[in-house]
């Protein structure tokens, strides 16, 4: 390299080159969301991209649902805008992150064992960072990408997007005019396994998601002494309803991307399956198969529990939180199923819901997803895939944006990625960032 290349490069880093910083610099900012309001929101890491995006000639606006709950946008303008426009978009905040179990300070962004290290790692301040990155890089060489991109950095995604993603459809649609499609995380990840002719490598991208039905389990009694007999006890009653409920089997059905997975990885391992015996076969996905077992059915899961406020007093009331997840069109069976098993003593309240996803693997976008990763990864495979959570796709949707999960990583075989999502001591390998901001790159590029 001549030293006028070298000056070059260092007036105008690559995405790859930035993206690493960027990811620590984001970890830096404790964006814990607790659910409740107190935590410290997304002000301050909002307020660094910023300055990352103002500083490379664009012109972003932070829109804030209530002080210190802060989302960015910025739209940049394409080569031919009367096409759908495309949202690029992450979630600023994180789960919180108890410093007592992790091996580092969880907001230290330290770089250990060739990975950054901290909560926002793999959920999903890698992507922010690699959006980030590649915008940058995009502003900074003046070439306009095929069609109109909304790039969002927002709010609140970690307890539904309330004061995030759905705040913004419900008070600047407008931002998000002329978009068709959407592209955030959960998607773009590899597995390795062995295949039929040696070690595989597969890309999970993300079509679909499962709804959200977060309830309020309520069960009413007579309140009393403790030492008294007691047949209206609001304790029991909320007790077996939980048990009802946790015995409960809910019926499998493979919707189209789980089909379509099951048949990929069984032509690629020789591997068959049944529809009644499905571990053989998911045990080749590694950390990721327990992401693919929650979404074979609808789910049901007691969360925290609420009742009385001395030893010797019987409450007149109970509660119970149940995070449910269901398949697309099951939400009202779902709720049926819940309302009858909790049974007569015991109310059932949402307290948050929201719908699930269902895109077409066999899409224009989808090829250009793919053929972003393939000019990295030329020998691997890409499978569509149904996420068990959900994302501010679901917000988006409202507006009639198709959305995917599309955050490309390329990982080690022996890293167990998936469970590191609200896991403990969570980490990125510097070489993944690296290749998710070159595939991410081209995919702008030819979208």
């Amino acid at each position: 390299m001549t030293s006028q290349d070298s000056a070059k490069t260092e007036e105008h880093p690559s995405a790859e080159d930035e993206v690493v910083r960027i990811c620590q610099d984001l970890i830096g900012f404790d964006t814990s969301n607790y659910g409740d309001g107190s935590g410290p929101g997304e002000r301050k890491a909002a307020e660094y991209v910023m300055g990352e995006l103002t500083e490379v000639g664009l012109d972003p606006v932070l829109l804030e649902s209530e002080p210190g709950r802060a989302s960015v946008l910025v739209r940049i303008e394409g080569e031919d805008s009367e096409r759908g426009g495309l949202a690029v978009h992450g979630h600023l905040d994180v789960v919180p992150a108890n410093a007592d179990d992790w091996q580092v300070d969880p907001f230290g962004a330290e770089i250990k064992d060739g990975c950054v290290w901290g909560r926002g790692a793999v959920d999903m301040k890698d992507m922010d960072a690699m959006i980030l990155a590649c915008v940058r890089e995009l502003a900074r060489s003046g070439r306009k990408p095929p069609r109109d991109l909304v790039i969002g950095f927002l709010a609140d995604e970690e307890a539904g997007g309330v004061k995030g993603s759905h705040w913004l459809v419900d008070n600047h649609a407008d931002q998000f005019e002329g978009v068709t499609e959407a592209i955030s995380e959960v998607g773009g990840y590899s597995v390795t396994f062995d295949g039929k002719q040696g070690q595989q490598r597969a890309y999970l991208l993300q079509t679909a998601e499962k709804g959200i039905a977060w309830l309020r389990l309520r069960a009413h009694g007579r309140a009393g002494h403790g030492s008294v007999p007691n047949d209206d006890n609001a304790v029991v009653h909320l007790a077996q309803a939980i048990a009802r409920i946790n015995q409960h089997v809910w019926p499998r059905e493979y919707i189209a991307s789980v089909r379509q997975l099951l048949d990929g990885l069984s032509d690629l391992t020789g591997a068959s399956y049944t529809d009644d015996e499905l571990g053989p076969l998911l045990e080749n996905l590694g950390g990721a198969k327990g992401f693919v077992e929650g979404t074979l059915r609808d789910t049901s899961n007691f969360t925290m529990l609420d009742a009385g406020y001395k030893h010797n007093v019987i409450p007149q009331s109970a509660s119970a939180s149940l995070d449910c997840r269901f398949l697309p069109g099951h939400e009202d069976d779902l709720m049926t199923t819940i309302r009858e098993l909790a049974g007569e003593h015991v109310d059932v309240e949402v307290v948050h819901r929201d719908i699930a996803l269902d895109a077409p693997f066999d899409a224009p976008l989808v090829e250009k997803m793919k053929s972003a990763l393939l000019a990295e990864d030329p020998a691997a495979a890409v499978l569509p895939y149904c996420l068990s959570g959900g994302t501010d796709n679901k917000a988006l949707k409202r507006l009639g944006i198709t959305g995917y999960g599309f955050a490309p990583l390329q990982l080690p075989a022996d890293l167990d990625f998936a469970p590191m999502f609200h896991g403990i001591d969570e980490r990125v390998p510097l070489d993944s960032l690296r290749f998710g901001a070159r595939v991410l790159g081209k995919f702008l590029a030819d979208c």
